[in-house]
């Protein structure tokens, strides 16, 4: 199954990839206005959403890069066998731009959290929410330790969502995570083969 995985990777063009990418995106907001519609009260959840909340710059932001550099300290001293994800991260991020490398990671954490934190947590709790979270990021399912740490990760993020109460804290959190790591990739060193490939959640 991870040959398949990795043989379909390989035979899609970078540009197949990245519209890959953002139909996923746009299907979990299609999913997130549905069950908006069906199970909540005019879209109470988006009330939960605060950008000039302080507690994105003393918790969301400062934990996103908490997450980035231990992410990035393991990556160094693991084998890199332990973040093969079949090079998909690579694929996306290392020839994007930096503006480019924004956008993708602002348009999966606003797609990611608005339905996992805002809509899934919101009716079934931070349990079932993370587990859901993980298990949609297929690719980590065929490495133990890359599914191991985005179940801690979505506990970690599910965890500050119910602390804060804020959508908008877990969205710039998640931002962090992906917008500093798609930066690592992008500004690497070409010879730390294997380094490249992290936390990111597309």
């Amino acid at each position: 199954m991870k040959n398949k995985y990795r043989d379909l990777i390989n035979g899609l063009s970078d540009k197949e990839l990245l519209l890959q990418l953002y139909l996923t995106q746009i299907i979990m907001l299609v999913i997130t206005f549905i069950l908006g519609v069906l199970l909540f009260d005019q879209f109470s959840f988006m009330q939960s959403i605060d950008f000039f909340d302080y507690q994105i710059w003393l918790i969301g932001v400062p934990a996103g890069v908490v997450v980035v550099i231990a992410d990035i300290f393991l990556m160094k001293w693991l084998p890199s066998s332990f973040y093969d994800d079949g090079g998909l991260n690579h694929r996306i991020f290392k020839n994007r731009s930096v503006i480019h490398i924004a956008w993708i990671a602002a348009f999966v954490a606003l797609s990611e959290e608005l339905l996992f934190r805002g809509v899934i947590q919101t009716k079934v709790g931070l349990i079932l929410a993370s587990l859901i979270f993980a298990i949609i990021h297929y690719r980590y399912l065929f490495n133990w330790f890359l599914f191991s740490n985005i179940v801690i990760l979505s506990f970690l993020i599910g965890f500050i969502y119910d602390w804060t109460n804020n959508l908008a804290v877990t969205m710039i959190m998640h931002f962090t995570i992906d917008f500093l790591l798609g930066l690592y990739i992008k500004f690497k060193n070409p010879i730390d083969v294997g380094e490249e490939e992290g936390l990111l959640h597309e």
